[in-house]
């Protein structure tokens, strides 16, 4: 058994560990301040950054804002007018009962070859890149140059060539009488100078992309936006038939439209590009459903 530790032995070894345990509380102290005052100066310079970065922000943010103010500025009275006209014009409320026609999509439907919205895209990517889609575009730009270079005798030809260029006699009724809804609704709310002149040109058929073409050209709208304006309308009446018949949802109908942009941008590019030595359709199939559904039992569109 060990002898009991003298007392004077143990204070100083007690006092030893006390005066250990002060130090180090004291060099963790110490080093926590360091920490402390690191962390303060890292999040004084962040602010000071940030800071920076507010002040030199702000007036970007005032440029930018004031670019996009004077953007919208620069539009003149003419060009509000055209874009006003143009959304009227095309729109689906716009009265030319487009509606009431499917060009064809409501036999395709019955016979299976668009079942849903997969198939309704493919049938109308053709429709629109190598079909009436295409050629509607190619009349109204070679109209739109017509009236605007003033050239009676080419517009007359046009619009006796648009009005044969169509392949059933439902088609024929399909877009003689949009036309002409179009041409009576136009010039009743947004009559202008030189516009019956224009339409007396034409002769007697004016068919839906030539009317749309001459009223355009007449009020002074630009070759370009009307024909993706127009474009965007015939898909969108496409689509609206094709939705009502197999039938889809609207959100699958607004996926259809929005996959079939990137085909509507480049058929508009072609056809202001393009003549009429350029029309030509290859829509063998699309053809013949208009051509069927004429003696269709069942039908709940004109075409």
């Amino acid at each position: 058994m060990r002898p009991p530790m003298p007392r004077t032995i143990m204070t100083t070894h007690t006092a030893t560990i006390t005066m250990g345990m002060i130090i180090t509380t004291i060099t963790v102290i110490t080093m926590t301040i360091r920490i402390m005052v690191v962390t303060i100066t890292i999040i004084l310079t962040m602010m000071s950054t940030a800071t920076t970065s507010i002040t030199t922000a702000t007036p970007m943010l005032m440029t930018t804002n004031s670019v996009g103010t004077d953007d919208a500025r620069a539009m003149s009275a003419s060009e509000a007018a055209a874009l006003y006209r143009l959304m009227t014009w095309l729109s689906p409320a716009f009265p030319v009962g487009a509606f009431s026609y499917s060009s064809g999509i409501e036999w395709a439907v019955e016979a299976g070859d668009i079942s849903n919205a997969a198939t309704l895209h493919d049938w109308l990517t053709v429709m629109l890149t190598d079909g009436a889609g295409f050629c509607d575009a190619v009349f109204l730009a070679q109209t739109h140059r017509a009236v605007t270079s003033h050239e009676d005798a080419s517009l007359h030809d046009i619009a006796e060539l648009a009005a044969a260029f169509v392949p059933s006699r439902e088609r024929q009724l399909e877009t003689t009488t949009q036309g002409r809804a179009f041409i009576d609704i136009a010039r009743a709310a947004w009559s202008c100078e030189g516009l019956d002149e224009i339409i007396a040109a034409c002769g007697d058929k004016i068919v839906y992309p030539v009317a749309a073409g001459l009223v355009s050209a007449a009020h002074g709208i630009p070759l370009e936006p009307a024909l993706h304006a127009f474009l965007h309308a015939v898909v969108s009446n496409w689509i609206s038939a094709g939705s009502r018949l197999i039938p889809l949802g609207q959100t699958d109908s607004q996926r259809v439209l929005a996959r079939l942009e990137p085909d509507v941008a480049a058929t508009a590019t072609r056809a202001i590009s393009a003549s009429l030595d350029d029309l030509g359709s290859a829509t063998f199939r699309a053809d013949l459903a208009s051509v069927r559904h004429e003696t269709q039992y069942t039908r709940l569109f004109r075409s």
